[in-house]
C-alpha cells in the first residue's frame, strides 16, 4: 500500500469531476490522498469522494487567464509539499498540456516517484512516462495513469464519476418540489463553449408551450444571463442562476430529467448524478475525450472544418458549430432521453 500520494489536475471544475474515477484508484490503495488542483477546481475537488486534503494553487502554465509567474508562489507550493512527506504523484494533464513544470517542482519537494503522460522528452523529471492512445476519453487517459504506479478501480466500482452528496445541499432540490423538470444551464467558462442566450430562451418557451416544468442554472457571474434565458417570473420556470454553490447544483441535477447544457462542467456534474444529458457540443476538444461519461447522452453539433480549434472566443461569424443548432433539435433529443409522457406516468398514483 502507499502511503502518501498526490493526484494533481490543475485546470477546472469539470476536469476535476473527470479525474474522480482516477482518485477512487488511488484511494483504494494508499493511506492518504491529496489533490492538487486550481482554483478553478476547487469546489469540484471538494466533492470527489477518496480525497483527504486539498491543496489550491494557480498553476501559470495551465491556468486560461495565467498571472505572470511568480518565484516566491512557485517556491510556496514547494514548501508546502515537501512538508506533507508525499511518496508518490500523478500529474493528471489533458492532451495539450505539459506536466513537466509541475514535475520540476515535485522533485524540488522530494517526490520519490512521479508519474505523468508526456510526448515531450522528461529527463529525470518523471519515474513513468506514459503513453496513451489521442482518442481515449478523459477518465480512461486517468486511470491508465493510475495503472502504472498499480493503482486500480476496487471491485464493485464501474468507473462512472460520482460526487459526495451533502444532506443540507438537498435542501435545494426538496424546495423544488415533487412535480418533474428539465434543467437547463445556458452559460460556459469559455463562451466558444456555449449556446447562443437567444437559442437556450427559445427552448425555454418552447418547453413551458408544451407544459414542462424548467429550472435555469448558472454559476457565479451568470445571474443576468439566466434571467435573460428564464424570461422573467413564469409560473414553470425557475431562475437559480447564481443561486447555488456546486453541492447544491448537483442536487438540483440529480432532480432533473434531463440537462441541456453545452460541453461544460456541469454536463460532468450531471454524469455525476446520473442525469442523462443533452450537450450541445461545441467541438473545440474532440467529443471522443470530452463527452459525458457512462450516463445517457446526445450530442447536438454540426460538423466543421475548425474542429478541434480549442478557442475560448469563436472567431466565426455566427459560431457555426453549435449556432446552427435548433431549439426544435434539443427538444427532439429531449424526448427520446426523458419523454414526458414516461414522467408523467412514473409519477402517477
Amino acid at each position: 500500500m502507499s502511503a502518501h500520494v498526490l493526484v494533481c489536475r490543475l485546470d477546472s471544475g469539470g476536469d476535476v469531476l473527470l479525474a474522480g474515477p482516477a482518485v477512487r484508484a488511488v484511494a483504494a490503495r494508499a493511506a492518504r490522498v491529496t489533490l492538487l488542483c486550481g482554483p478553478r477546481g476547487r469546489a469540484a475537488a471538494r466533492l470527489l469522494p477518496g480525497v483527504d486534503e486539498i491543496v489550491v494553487h494557480r498553476a501559470p502554465w495551465i491556468d486560461p487567464e495565467p498571472s505572470p509567474v511568480a518565484r516566491d508562489r512557485e517556491l510556496a507550493l514547494v514548501e508546502e509539499l515537501a512538508a506533507r512527506g508525499i511518496d508518490e504523484a500523478l500529474i493528471l494533464t489533458s492532451f495539450h498540456q505539459s506536466p513537466l513544470p509541475l514535475a520540476l517542482l515535485l522533485r524540488f519537494a522530494g517526490v520519490a516517484t512521479i508519474a505523468a503522460i508526456s510526448d515531450d522528452y522528461p529527463g529525470s523529471l518523471l519515474d513513468v512516462r506514459h503513453r496513451v492512445d489521442g482518442g481515449v476519453h478523459e477518465v480512461e487517459r486517468s486511470l491508465s495513469l493510475a495503472a502504472t504506479l498499480g493503482h486500480e478501480l476496487p471491485p464493485g466500482d464501474d468507473g462512472g464519476l460520482r460526487v459526495r452528496r451533502a444532506a443540507g445541499a438537498r435542501r435545494v432540490r426538496e424546495r423544488l418540489g415533487a412535480e418533474p423538470y428539465v434543467a437547463v444551464h445556458p452559460g460556459a467558462s469559455a463562451p466558444a463553449r456555449a449556446w447562443e442566450p437567444a437559442r437556450c430562451r427559445e427552448l425555454v418557451d418552447a418547453l413551458v408551450e408544451r407544459g414542462r416544468r424548467v429550472v435555469v442554472t448558472g454559476g457565479p457571474g451568470e445571474a443576468a444571463l439566466t434571467a435573460a434565458v428564464a424570461g422573467g417570473p413564469r409560473a414553470l420556470v425557475i431562475d437559480l442562476g447564481a443561486r447555488t454553490t456546486l453541492a447544491e447544483l448537483a442536487e438540483v441535477l440529480a432532480g432533473a430529467a434531463a440537462l441541456v447544457a453545452g460541453n461544460t462542467g456541469p454536463a460532468h456534474l450531471a454524469a455525476a448524478v446520473g442525469t442523462p444529458v443533452v450537450s450541445i457540443y461545441a467541438p473545440t476538444v474532440p467529443a471522443a475525450r470530452w463527452r459525458p461519461w457512462r450516463v445517457p447522452h446526445e450530442l447536438l453539433l454540426r460538423e466543421v472544418p475548425c474542429a478541434g480549434c480549442r478557442a475560448r472566443v469563436c472567431p466565426v461569424e455566427g459560431h457555426p458549430c453549435v449556432g446552427d443548432v435548433t431549439a426544435g433539435e434539443a427538444l427532439d433529443a429531449l424526448e427520446r432521453l426523458a419523454p414526458a409522457r414516461a414522467l408523467e406516468e412514473a409519477l402517477a398514483p
